[in-house]
């Protein structure tokens, strides 16, 4: 006789791991996909010397695969032990976690297009595909998230998704944004159009006009927005601060029309979406620019920092103005990530962005550093139902993919 199996009436429980372009903290979130809510959430900051590595590596410093590798294995215990930590904290046992959705720690991505081949200057011609061209030589696009997540599953033995960005490659996308799925999810509005900001080292957005449908959103990113502000208080403090608490050493600066001016000169801004960037342009070298141009005006180190951040800002309501404000009306901007916290970057979005109600996303009940966790573990529930979580709309995919890849849990 078939014994009866009972189905748990409790929802299921997800875990979401991120850590952003700054390599700073690793966010957390547990949250239920159906319906998507956010329960609790935490950051876990990361080793110093960890961070220090990872970004030498980001920033294009010459590494061996077996340094890589010993990253991406390292940084895979250290995901496992922020996912246990907080769910000790959450005083939630691994037992009832489904799936963890793990971003990974990004060390290269170059969402357009480029060539870039060491190797297919020393491939002969007869090497080339089947299709006339050898892959190699071809203009690529790439991208490379590390922390790997058959570590977070044996750790947790919770069954894990990670690196989401390459199956939306392959199709023809960007591989970024991908927080837009849950954008879309969160913040659709009958009656509202609405952008969803996210101001993490880079600054991006999700455009969703009123009673959007989901091929009508569409995303990008803007420009720098923590970025260069943490890279100039480590320059100046000598590495003994990361930030601008409060933008406290920004708002003794004073604003430089000229700098300013240059600095909203930057090429990316004018690239039309889809797009994306990271610290490939905004890193080490534009930096180092940046310390030129403050020498050049004679700016001092809280004038750099003031401008910048302004530049921040205006970089974004520049992308509104140029690329969403002409075609679509737009009633709310929602700002998440740390940047939301920046009372300077805050007050110039509203001033700038009037009668558009600029608000944290708090306001809405999903605290600004935990909606992009949150969004990863969405796409590992979709992802394991065999759902795409790509808007094609928004990275310039093809067609929709479905994203990650499945380290099983053991076997109990």
């Amino acid at each position: 006789m078939l014994k009866t199996i009972h189905m748990p009436n409790k929802p299921l429980l997800l875990l979401g791991l991120m850590s952003g372009t700054s390599a700073d903290a690793i966010e957390v979130a547990l949250a239920t996909a159906v319906p998507p809510k956010l329960l609790k959430h935490t950051t876990l900051p990361l080793p110093s010397a960890l961070r220090a590595e990872i970004l030498r590596i980001a920033e294009g410093a010459p590494a061996t695969a077996a340094q890589i590798s010993q990253l991406n294995f390292r940084l895979g215990h250290v995901f496992a032990e922020a996912a246990l930590a907080a769910l000790r904290q959450f005083r939630v046992p691994a037992s009832r976690i489904s799936l963890i959705g793990s971003h990974g720690q990004t060390i290269f991505h170059q969402g357009p297009s480029r060539s870039f081949s060491p190797l297919a200057t020393r491939l002969p011609a007869a090497a080339s595909a089947e299709e006339g061209h050898s892959p190699l030589s071809s203009a690529i696009a790439s991208t490379m998230q590390i922390g790997e997540p058959a570590i977070i599953a044996a750790r947790t033995s919770i069954t894990t998704i990670a690196d989401f960005r390459p199956a939306d490659i392959a199709v023809g996308g960007q591989g970024a944004p991908l927080v837009p799925f849950a954008d879309y999810l969160l913040y659709r509005n009958p009656k509202q159009g609405r952008v969803s900001l996210n101001l993490g080292g880079i600054a991006n957005i999700t455009v969703i006009p009123a009673n959007a449908k989901p091929s009508q959103v569409f995303a990008f990113d803007t420009g720098p927005a923590n970025m260069l502000i943490d890279a100039l208080v480590a320059h100046f403090s000598h590495g003994r601060q990361h930030f601008d608490k409060d933008a406290r050493q920004a708002r003794k600066g004073h604003s430089i029309p000229c700098l300013l001016n240059s600095l909203l000169r930057d090429p990316y801004l004018r690239q039309s979406p889809p797009k994306s960037t990271g610290r490939e342009y905004y890193g080490a070298a534009y930096t180092k620019a940046l310390l030129s141009l403050a020498k050049k005006y004679r700016a001092r180190p809280n004038d750099l920092l003031h401008n910048v951040t302004l530049f921040a800002a205006l970089s974004v309501v520049d992308a509104l103005h140029r690329f969403v404000l002409p075609k679509t009306k737009i009633h709310q901007l929602i700002v998440s990530g740390g940047g939301a916290h920046n009372p300077l970057i805050m007050a110039q979005l509203t001033a700038a962005l009037s009668p558009i109600e600029v608000l944290p996303s708090s306001h809405l009940g999903i605290p600004e550093t935990a909606k992009e966790a949150f969004a990863f573990a969405l796409l590992a529930h979709e992802t394991f139902h065999h759902r795409p979580g790509n808007l094609p709309s928004a990275t310039g995919a093809h067609r929709p993919a479905i994203l990650g890849k499945i380290s099983y849990a053991p076997p109990r």
